[in-house]
């Protein structure tokens, strides 16, 4: 073996016909990976036999319409046991491959821009990220979820192992952890785009980011523990060992650095600008993809390392590279005053530390070799006193090198496209034809009219004024009391006083054989006697129907003598209300119907101001069982305003009581078939706002919150509608995170357990949540033990 730090060249792979994009090692073959490129394809490569140390092209994919961007892997399973191929590229689309077919086996359409990254998870979890600003979660060519809170490209992703945490990286230069759909921290520190991410275990990770720097993130407590600086521009991507403690990253400056122990140890410069993706094959070498569409792979292993012959060759073409200083990837030069080539003759101070010596006319780089104790020529730097930089273009006030004139539609007005040389030609063509509202299809054109007017000039990153194509000044820019009364805080007093569905059962009367009442629950014994699951899959709805009427009539009429002049009740609308809520009450046949004048009374009054309304949203939430007042509120016309009115009083800032029987309100609508139509419509944003409820420290408010999902899981049990249930799942596990009260626990449970039976696709996604080890500690809770039983069932379900 060669001593420790010394990769050197292996192989060079010029298999792609434009910049390689993305890189990732593949399952199946062994010692097989995969690359994507500008050029439309994807491309698996396999290792030649010995005694030949390169790579053959075992397949080769295409499916999408523009460049591929990102690639990644989804792990074997039963039914793909070579695993599959999934790539995301600027048609907006993620094509997933097969080993064996040059068509992808399915196509993932969501996102509304490039899919620029992915990654993969347990049981075929998918987690894209988009220039949209959004990441997105599939599963079984479905999209789950939508992970929205970035104001700018989601350019990085990546799934932790354990946990069913995910993260997300940004250009507006945040990183975001995400469970279960919700954003459950933000990580700030870098000062550009966020390019990459990398998972070192469960607790940590690192990231890459446009200002040259890597960070170690610890995944608790949000904190950076560690920065490392030595590349000298844009990194791009990075990748870490199976040791978890080693890495290696790539980017803008033409190299990939090895990171031993935190330290940088070896730096290999390329003979192309743009290194922009690394990934570790399983034997430890490195395979590398730049802009020269070449894949070069490197290696620690004496007998894997290319001959005499090709390692000079790769020197020497590596030595006739050209440098502009104005890109950077030298760090900061000062041309004047530099040395002779005596210079060379001093040993260097570190690995990849460079040098610049003047040899006549000329400008050599040289770079510093550990490994072989000299300095290697990296390149002759050209452009110091660059004409172009003085002929710089005013536009809109800023200083660009180029400002082109595009007449895209015939007789049309023509449009400025300004442009700097080191930016990226297709990026810089994507933004100008969003801005002006022009099909995409013109993107090939615009990218290929600026690379051939700009000829002689290297392609590289925006200068720190410029930023990157998706942040900084030129492109996407991130933005820049109520009194809350506990339920004690509204005017109650006295032992005989009025709180809203109190009672010894608040959801349903007592004696009915139900695990959600009171006595007359399932007890173990009967869970024990009984073959069958009889908790879940629960589909009728579960309703809040305990009562006192005389005391809400009572409540009523205090607060209606000192409600605003406009909004006080006659006595016969007070009588009216009375009859209706008797109405609800009692059997439909034993009384009068509600009339829709009293319908019509009721809502007009449930928008009393929000201090004194709680008797009212009481009455509804009676009522609104009853099949007329249920027609008559959630029909078509008046449903989305019920809705709404409701939604507004479970503002998190609301008022406690408001809150609960809003919720209970919308868990009652399901007893009629306009009600579950209107809250199936309805259901994202329903469930949205009632999930930030969660954080509301109210048992009653929590164990409403808990039975709306139920509801919903019990609508959608016998369903396909995947993204549906993915909404079902993610508010039950996000409650599940704070809710403490054990009715609520247990509901959220059914809720699971419903959400879950009989769909193995729903199992997966909430095996990829982390649901399993979420709820196991509920399954030895002793009181009540409907919870541990329940508990028992969904983990068993989940195996």
């Amino acid at each position: 073996m060669a001593s420790a730090n010394s990769y050197k060249l292996r192989c060079s792979i010029p298999g792609h016909e434009m910049d390689v994009r993305g890189l990732a090692s593949a399952a199946f073959p062994e010692g097989a990976f995969v690359s994507v490129s500008r050029d439309r394809t994807g491309r698996v490569w396999v290792p030649n036999s010995s005694p030949d140390k390169g790579f053959t092209e075992m397949h080769c994919m295409s499916g999408h319409s523009n460049f591929v961007s990102c690639v990644c892997i989804i792990a074997p399973s039963e039914t793909y046991p070579r695993g599959l191929i999934a790539t995301g590229g600027n048609d907006n689309n993620i094509c997933v491959f097969t080993m064996d077919q040059p068509q992808p086996l399915f196509t993932l359409k969501g996102h509304k821009n490039t899919v620029c990254t992915l990654s993969s998870g347990k049981f075929g979890t998918l987690l894209s990220g988009s220039w949209d600003t959004t990441a997105k979660v599939w599963l079984n060519e479905k999209c789950m979820m939508t992970l929205e809170g970035h104001t700018a490209a989601v350019w990085a992703v990546v799934i932790l192992p354990e946990q069913g945490l995910m993260l997300s990286g940004s250009a507006d230069k945040t990183i975001r952890l995400w469970k279960a759909g919700r954003c459950e921290k933000t990580f700030t520190g870098h000062e550009d785009c966020v390019r990459g991410l990398a998972v070192i275990s469960n607790a940590e990770f690192f990231s890459c980011s446009n200002d040259a720097s890597i960070r170690r993130w610890l995944v608790d407590t949000g904190e950076c523990a560690q920065v490392y600086y030595s590349h000298t521009n844009y990194i791009y991507s990075m990748a870490v060992f199976p040791n978890s403690e080693d890495f290696i990253s790539t980017g803008e400056d033409r190299s990939l650095r090895i990171w031993r122990q935190g330290d940088c140890t070896q730096t290999i410069r390329l003979p192309a600008q743009s290194v922009w993706c690394c990934c570790i094959l399983p034997n430890g070498d490195i395979a590398v993809g730049a802009s020269d569409g070449i894949i070069r792979v490197f290696t620690e292993a004496e007998d894997r390392m290319a001959s005499v012959e090709d390692l000079q060759a790769f020197e020497d073409e590596l030595s006739k590279a050209t440098i502009d200083p104005k890109l950077g990837d030298l760090g900061d030069i000062k041309m004047e005053d530099l040395p002779g080539r005596e210079h060379l003759d001093e040993p260097g101070n570190r690995d990849g530390q460079t040098r610049l010596i003047k040899d006549g006319q000329k400008v050599e780089a040289y770079q510093w070799s550990v490994s072989d104790g000299r300095w290697m020529k990296i390149g002759d730097v050209v452009g110091g006193s660059n004409q172009q930089s003085s002929k710089s273009v005013m536009y809109e006030g800023k200083e660009y090198d180029y400002v082109f004139t595009i007449d895209v539609n015939e007789g049309g007005p023509s449009m400025k496209l300004p442009y700097n040389v080191s930016e990226d030609p297709w990026l810089t063509a994507h933004n100008f034809l969003q801005k002006n509202d022009l099909s995409p299809m013109f993107l090939d054109q615009v990218a290929n009219f600026i690379i051939e007017n700009t000829k002689g000039h290297v392609v590289g990153p925006a200068q720190p004024a410029g930023g990157d194509p998706l942040t900084g000044g030129a492109r996407y820019i991130p933005g820049g009391a109520d009194d809350k009364p506990g339920f004690g805080a509204d005017p109650f007093t006295g032992s005989g006083r009025y709180i809203p569905g109190s009672g010894p059962n608040p959801s349903g009367p007592v004696g009915v054989a139900d695990p959600f009442t009171g006595g007359g629950a399932y007890s173990s014994a009967a869970l024990r006697q009984t073959a069958t699951n009889i908790y879940f899959p629960k589909t009728d709805g579960v309703t809040f129907e305990q009562a006192n009427g005389t005391q809400i009539i009572a409540k009523l009429k205090e607060l209606n003598g000192g409600a605003p002049q406009e909004h006080k009740l006659s006595e016969d609308n007070l009588e009216s209300l009375e009859m209706l809520l008797v109405a609800a009450c009692e059997p439909v046949s034993s009384k009068p119907p509600p009339t829709l004048q009293q319908i019509n009374l009721l809502w007009k009054a449930a928008h009393w101001p929000e201090d004194i309304v709680f008797p009212v949203l009481d009455i509804m939430r009676l009522a609104v069982r009853h099949p007329l007042v249920n027609e008559s509120l959630c029909g078509e016309a008046e449903g989305v305003q019920l809705c709404n009115h409701l939604l507004s009083l479970m503002r998190p800032e609301g008022r406690p009581a408001n809150q609960m029987l809003a919720l209970r309100t919308l868990c009652n609508c399901f007893s009629g078939r306009h009600g579950r139509a209107l809250l199936m419509a309805q259901r994202e944003t329903v469930l949205s706002r009632a999930a930030d409820l969660a954080t509301v420290c109210n048992k009653n408010i929590h164990i409403a919150l808990a039975t709306l999902v139920l509801n919903y899981a019990g609508c959608l049990h016998s369903q396909p509608d995947l993204e549906a249930k993915a909404q079902c799942l993610s508010v039950a596990s996000r409650a599940l995170e704070t809710v403490q009260d054990k009715e609520a626990v247990f509901r959220l449970l059914v809720s699971l357990g419903t959400t879950v039976a009989s769909d193995q696709t729903a199992r997966d996604l909430a095996r990829s949540l982390g649901v399993n080890s979420q709820i196991s500690k509920y399954s030895s809770v002793s009181d009540p033990s409907k919870v541990a039983e329940c508990c028992q069932l969904v983990l068993k379900e989940l195996q």
